[in-house]
């Protein structure tokens, strides 16, 4: 029998792409899936592959016993199955099945970092829980993902060398390369159970605000400048040349350009406006909320999901309110594009200090110790939210890695300096023009939140010590003194609390 060095469980989609990049790669890969439509696919897609000299074998098992007996010990099995209780379920089965306490079980999917820690604990002695994360979809599964891993170290050490053969490439330049060049890898281990998968979470937060953004610059240019989606895409892929460059930014051009295959018309006007979710964006926004992080735009973009869902309430809406658009005359339209590209800038740049704060927070909260210059390395390429200013992400956290806020880096205070004008100049026209920019404009009050030296915070904790002696701090005294004033009398007077 054929000795395979790591097992699939799961041959769907996400499964199945890892699978034939493993294969790519020269490695031995047993595959198992309780769909014979999964399994079926899988082997024929696998067949060509394995044919070759320096491809790897594939082989399918006929059940967990067999799958075990095809592993070179310790056995390494990886899971793509659906997250929850089913990857609890599929871990007691390989148990039952033979599993020794030296055999390293990964959960690639898109689990609670919360049940990924339970996890480790529930299984500790039986086996070696592991945990990756992966971002790029089903492209950079089979091509180059990026791989979040976290867990046994030592389990780390044994499938290292596999992570980082499959995973994305970058150059010298922090720039994607193809799935054969050389080239730094976007894989790392981020630390103890669960951060792998926290950091996958924040990722997709992230990527919940940045595609929001994208799509509210399209609705400006679309409602208050009448420009055509291909004439939209056009702008993208220009500004895609820039600054802006990104995996989001090049598709989204790419969409606005194409025409629907059955009427002709737009592709992106036949699309019905309700926008789903599969809630690691909501993770995040409560997650954020329960830390005590603010993280707006990101909570901003998963409201703005929830308010598409409500087509026919705002049809009636639309109906209700007539469109109240500025009387100022038309828009400058060459200069509004350059002051949206900036806002755009702006708002991306703000999403990514949101994400960061929470991932220091909760690393700090955990232990966890989290390199935020390796994080923003392994999102370089291969993940959704893959941006060039990824690499000036890196370079500020590895400048100073105990950086308070990612907005504060010397050189993107020059940048947010710079272009903070345009952001606002867009933000106004949003609201003289009728065109909601939830998201945009949650990120502009983020910033202008963050330098301000003095919030009206002061008034709020007045009122809670008024109507629920909640107690404040005084600016003339050190803030660990609390004081409640005694709103009753006639004669105000503060007491300490």
């Amino acid at each position: 029998m054929m000795d395979s060095q790591i097992a699939m469980i799961g041959l769907g989609v996400m499964g199945k792409s890892l699978a034939l990049n493993l294969l790519d790669h020269g490695f031995n890969v047993t595959g198992y899936d309780i769909s014979q439509q999964n399994c079926t696919r899988a082997a024929d897609e696998a067949q060509p592959l394995s044919e070759q000299m320096d491809k790897g074998q594939f082989v399918l098992a006929r059940d967990l016993t067999h799958l075990i007996e095809s592993l070179v010990p310790p056995r390494v099995i990886a899971l793509s199955v659906p997250a929850g209780p089913i990857v609890d379920s599929v871990i007691e089965d390989l148990i039952s099945a033979g599993l020794s306490r030296d055999d390293i079980v990964i959960d690639t999917g898109n689990s609670l970092w919360t049940d990924s820690e339970a996890r480790e604990h529930r299984f500790a002695g039986k086996l070696r829980f592991f945990s990756t994360a992966v971002s790029g979809g089903e492209v950079g599964a089979r091509f180059g993902p990026s791989l979040m891993a976290s867990g046994d170290k030592e389990a780390w050490n044994y499938v290292k060398p596999m992570w980082q053969a499959i995973a994305a490439k970058v150059d010298v330049n922090g720039l994607p390369v193809g799935p054969f060049e050389s080239g730094e890898a976007c894989a790392a281990y981020l630390g103890p159970a669960g951060a792998g998968h926290y950091v996958k979470m924040v990722h997709n937060g992230i990527e919940y605000a940045d595609m929001q953004l994208i799509c509210e610059a399209y609705y400006f240019m679309s409602c208050a400048l009448n420009m055509s989606a291909n004439e939209i895409g056009q702008i993208f892929s220009h500004w895609n040349q820039g600054v802006l460059n990104s995996y989001l930014m090049e598709i989204s051009a790419e969409i606005l350009q194409t025409a629907d295959p059955v009427t002709g018309r737009p592709f992106v006007e036949v699309v019905l406006d309700k926008a789903g979710q599969k809630g690691t964006g909501l993770w995040t926004a409560v997650n954020a909320l329960q830390q005590g992080v603010p993280a707006p735009t990101i909570a901003q973009a998963v409201f703005a999901r929830a308010q598409s869902s409500q087509k026919s309430l705002r049809t009636v809406a639309s109906k209700t309110f007539s469109a109240q658009l500025s009387s100022q005359g038309a828009l400058d339209k060459k200069q509004v594009l350059s002051e949206l590209h900036d806002a755009l800038y702006c708002s991306k740049l703000t999403v990514y200090a949101q994400g960061f704060d929470l991932l220091n927070a909760t690393s700090k909260k955990e232990d966890w110790g989290l390199d935020f210059a390796n994080i923003a390395k392994i999102w370089r390429a291969g993940c959704i939210i893959r941006a060039i200013f990824l690499q000036d992400i890196a370079d500020a956290y590895l400048t100073n890695p105990a950086l308070d806020n990612l907005l504060l880096a010397p050189g993107f205070v020059e940048q947010l300096l710079a272009r903070s004008p345009g952001w606002r100049a867009s933000i106004a026209n949003s609201a003289l023009y009728g065109v909601a920019m939830p998201a945009m404009s949650s990120a502009l009050s983020y910033f202008d939140g963050l330098r301000s030296d003095i919030l009206p915070a002061n008034l709020l904790q007045a009122q809670r010590d008024y109507f629920g002696a909640h107690s404040y701090a005084r600016v003339d005294e050190d803030e660990s003194l609390r004081y409640h004033l005694s709103w009753s009398c006639k004669t105000k007077q503060q007491i300490i609390v």
